[in-house]
């Protein structure tokens, strides 16, 4: 009679699943962009807030002015001397401060540069043509980049180009400041002018 022999040709099963996780796994704890409350460890601080009394309390007593309001002390200049708190909704204050660092960002992503082509040899009335549209740009916040294009021999007129930007610039200098005076780049002379605060048209 013949011996049928089982072999288990399985391979070992990977639990993908970390099987440690229960040991020593720590999750990640998001950690608060301000001290609050216990966690201001300052033992006198500056009080600051809206229907209080300004002025420098312990650290105990700060934080009951606080809870008597029903709101939150928030260590908002820990390198003072005393540190600063602000008796405030602590939800409300992260909330404010976010949509300020948005602002921030945006605003700086918004620069938007313009930029104006001379030649060597523009007329008086191209130049004045494009100068007002220099002026209506910088007046809508954006940057002006003008430059004069040298093509061959054109190359040998620089003093013309540079003459003709800073003249640009000059006739500029009521709306926009100059960033960059007029600087050579390969076969081009840029200068580069941003609006001047409060220039902007209403």
């Amino acid at each position: 009679m013949q011996k049928l022999i089982s072999v288990n040709l399985a391979l070992p099963f990977k639990n993908n699943n970390n099987s440690n996780r229960g040991r020593g796994f720590k999750p990640r704890v998001k950690e608060e962009p301000y001290n609050v409350n216990e966690r201001i460890r300052a033992t006198t601080v500056r009080v600051v807030g809206e229907n209080i009394t300004v002025g420098v309390y312990p650290i105990q007593e700060a934080i009951k002015i606080a809870q008597s309001l029903s709101l939150d002390l928030v260590e908002i200049s820990p390198n003072a001397d005393p540190p600063v708190c602000k008796v405030v909704d602590y939800s409300k204050f992260k909330y404010e401060q976010k949509k300020k660092q948005k602002e921030i960002k945006s605003n700086a992503l918004k620069v938007v540069v313009k930029e104006i082509r001379f030649g060597p040899n523009t007329d008086d009335h191209d130049f004045e043509f494009k100068l007002k549209h220099a002026i209506a740009f910088l007046k809508e916040g954006a940057k002006v980049r003008a430059y004069v294009q040298f093509q061959g021999r054109m190359i040998a007129y620089k003093d013309r180009g540079e003459a003709m930007l800073l003249r640009f610039a000059e006739q500029l200098s009521e709306v926009g400041k100059v960033d960059q005076l007029p600087t050579m780049e390969g076969r081009k002379m840029l200068l580069v002018v941003s609006p001047k605060v409060g220039a902007k048209s209403k």
